[in-house]
């Protein structure tokens, strides 16, 4: 088979390359590699898979129908490409749109325009559902847990754009969903959690748990904004990639759905959790300092992954204990990446 992946040198993106690739598969990775750490995980992926590359920055159009009448012929498109950062969204909500909004349009476009055939599967975002104010928060064990909801958020839940980075993932989400509707063109959305894993060069505006996992080994302190009660549940990226393997292969059930994917509730952690986790696992004292709340921060994010489950017969098999193992022993290995 055939696989295009737009923001395939981003952590998610070199994941699903590396996969493919190695089950020897064409592979075509675009990126404009703007994303800090790309260009190493270009690098690694030509050193150890066979892949081609395309330079392309997702919110040019004629750069990008280029590249999709170039690959007319793929099976099936991982749309990774993305703005991934409140902050930077609030920042420069401009940037944030034209990759986002529009560099999805334009995908969709493209594939519309071409009147090609293959399956797209769109990496979107919990953040759709907004701050979720109403929902009933209790403090138990030094953790926010939902009151009401056993096992989290599903897919019913209201969509609620919040944050420029919100509306913008929000935005293509909806335009995937509905090109299966109006063009039936074969989509599917993924509304991701936390996910984490090797490749992944947290930083501190994202990529929480990489980026305290980096922090840890290299003994650097690390900035809890909030009070570190803030829960998500954590998908590590081995378990991403089969979910969307076995999307693209039951398309003709899924075709305009979309699915809240993430550890669900065996797999939530808080931030005070993973850095206790942390001290435990590297037998020391990690240097903590705290910072007021991020405007549009959700106490508490837990999906509801029984439908993925339901219909793919998908779910998590690496525990967070397990993912967070592998990721220490990935950055103590390639600790010259992060210099």
């Amino acid at each position: 088979m055939k696989v295009l992946i737009t923001g395939g040198c981003g952590f998610i993106g070199c994941n699903i390359a590396n996969i493919y690739s190695k089950r020897g598969d064409k592979v075509i990775v675009l990126d404009d590699l703007s994303r800090m750490g790309s260009e190493k995980n270009l690098e690694w992926l030509k050193q150890t898979q066979k892949i081609d590359f395309i330079k392309q920055d997702i919110s040019d159009y004629k750069g990008l129908k280029a590249a999709v009448k170039k690959n007319k012929d793929v099976d099936v498109i991982y749309h990774m490409a993305a703005q991934v950062a409140v902050t930077t969204s609030v920042t420069d909500p401009r940037r944030d749109f034209e990759i986002n909004a529009q560099g999805t349009f334009n995908l969709l476009e493209a594939v519309r325009e071409f009147q090609l055939n293959p399956v797209i599967i769109y990496a979107s975002t919990n953040k759709v559902y907004g701050e979720m104010l109403d929902l009933k928060i209790t403090d138990k064990n030094n953790t926010y847990q939902y009151l009401d909801l056993k096992n989290g958020i599903s897919e019913t839940r209201q969509l609620d754009f919040h944050s420029p980075y919100g509306c913008s993932k929000g935005s293509a989400d909806q335009y995937v969903l509905d090109y299966a509707r109006i063009y039936g063109i074969n989509t599917a959305v993924m509304r991701q959690s936390c996910i984490y894993g090797q490749r992944q060069f947290g930083v501190e505006d994202q990529g929480w748990v990489a980026h305290f996992t980096i922090c840890a080994v290299l003994n650097r302190p690390i900035t809890i904004y909030g009070d570190g009660k803030q829960v998500r549940d954590v998908l590590c990226v081995d378990d991403l990639v089969g979910l969307f393997d076995l999307a693209y292969r039951n398309i003709n059930k899924i075709k305009g759905a979309a699915f809240n994917i993430g550890g669900g509730i065996n797999n939530q952690m808080s931030l005070l959790e993973l850095i206790s986790m942390l001290e435990n696992k590297l037998n020391r004292k990690i240097e903590v300092k705290y910072a007021p709340w991020r405007p549009g921060d959700q106490k508490i994010y837990v999906s509801d992954i029984s439908k993925a489950k339901e219909i793919l017969g998908w779910q998590p098999k690496i525990s967070k204990e397990k993912g967070i193992d592998m990721l220490i022993e990935w950055v103590i290995k390639n600790k010259e990446l992060f210099k």
